[in-house]
């Protein structure tokens, strides 16, 4: 568990299901994201993050003072699978007040220490301006536009600032 001025970062457990069905199923957060998928699909993409293997690490988030739900974040496979993705969604009450920024950086700290990873990348929709602006923010450089998922993507990413580690 990782705790941060406003927020608790916790792994991804069995009785988040609820929660991670209604992030899931709202179409706001779902816009860049391919829209709403079945709820079988939901459900089905909830257990493969549960039987993940490590270093894959899910975590639902919660704000610290009324432990309200507010999103999931991740660090897991990228599309080469030797690479790793920072990925996030945030419900759309909390869009806009800082507890993205916060918590995406705490978790790339554990990305870069914990797991000892020496790049992580994040892929986002050029349309999905903010997106773009909190990656950029987090000292993510853009290194391709590609077109994946019939939209235009940007691909991101940030070097580990610790030298000699593997280049998992």
């Amino acid at each position: 568990m990782i705790i941060t001025k406003n927020c608790i970062i916790e792994p991804l457990k069995q009785h988040h299901g609820e929660e991670f069905y209604s992030l899931y199923s709202n179409r706001d957060v779902r816009t860049f994201l391919g829209g709403v998928p079945t709820k079988s699909a939901i459900f089905s993409s909830f257990d493969s993050m549960l039987q993940s293997p490590y270093p894959n690490s899910y975590f639902y988030i919660s704000l610290r003072d009324c432990k309200d739900f507010i999103g999931l974040v991740s660090i897991d496979e990228y599309h080469e699978k030797s690479i790793y993705e920072l990925s996030y969604q945030f419900l759309p009450q909390y869009w806009g007040k800082g507890y993205a920024f916060e918590v995406l950086s705490a978790v790339l700290h554990y990305g870069f220490t914990d797991i000892q990873l020496t790049k992580i990348v994040a892929e986002t929709q050029t349309a999905n301006i903010a997106s773009c602006r909190i990656l950029e923010k987090l000292g993510m450089q853009k290194i391709k536009v590609l077109q994946r998922f019939g939209h235009e993507q940007a691909l991101y990413q940030l070097l580990s600032n610790v030298k000699g580690r593997d280049s998992r």
